[in-house]
């Protein structure tokens, strides 16, 4: 019989109100992003004149509670280790400036995996279960900004060898460091 690896044991579960506690506990852990609360693309201009960590935390609740789609919680028995922003592309500010409607893309924007965890493989599961849970809430095609491995920033996106190696296709740039990849669902 083969042993099942921690990683393969993670099982994800969309981030409600009744999670918020874990997604508290996630964000709150030893190098957990407690400064931002995944706030940066979500911030309305508003929001955005408020740049300190609770501030941040309580725009993330606030979305939480009203039951806005912010993403994923990957749980390891029970214990929150893993988070991807996954939601329409809408409900961020502009990712992009193409020009196009967001009516059916849901983006990822950013990953958080507990350092212990970290290097195994998890953002491989974690992007498969984003486009199915993207899927299942009716998009059509599932976006993501992902980096070269050598970049010095937006590393929390994610990194472009990762993505093509999910089955996405690069379909431009977002400044100069960001690539735009996609995914189309059947």
């Amino acid at each position: 019989m083969t042993e099942t690896s921690e990683i393969d044991r993670v099982v994800f579960h969309e981030v409600t109100a009744d999670r918020w506690p874990d997604f508290e506990r996630l964000f709150e852990c030893r190098g957990g992003p407690k400064a931002c609360w995944c706030m940066v693309w979500r911030a309305t201009p508003e929001e955005a004149k408020h740049t300190d960590g609770v501030s941040r935390k309580a725009a993330m609740a606030k979305r939480i509670a009203a039951g806005t789609m912010v993403g994923l919680l990957g749980y390891l028995d029970e214990e929150p280790v893993a988070w991807c922003s996954v939601a329409p592309r809408s409900t961020y500010r502009r990712l992009v400036d193409d020009g196009s409607l967001d009516e059916g893309i849901w983006s990822i924007a950013c990953f958080f995996v507990v350092r212990r965890l970290r290097g195994q493989g998890i953002t491989q599961r974690i992007i498969a279960a984003a486009t199915d849970f993207a899927r299942s809430r009716g998009a059509s095609i599932v976006e993501a900004y992902p980096v070269d491995p050598e970049s010095p920033s937006y590393r929390f996106m994610g990194f472009v060898p990762t993505f093509e190696a999910a089955g996405f296709c690069e379909v431009g740039r977002a400044g100069t460091r960001r690539h735009v990849f996609q995914l189309r669902l059947a």
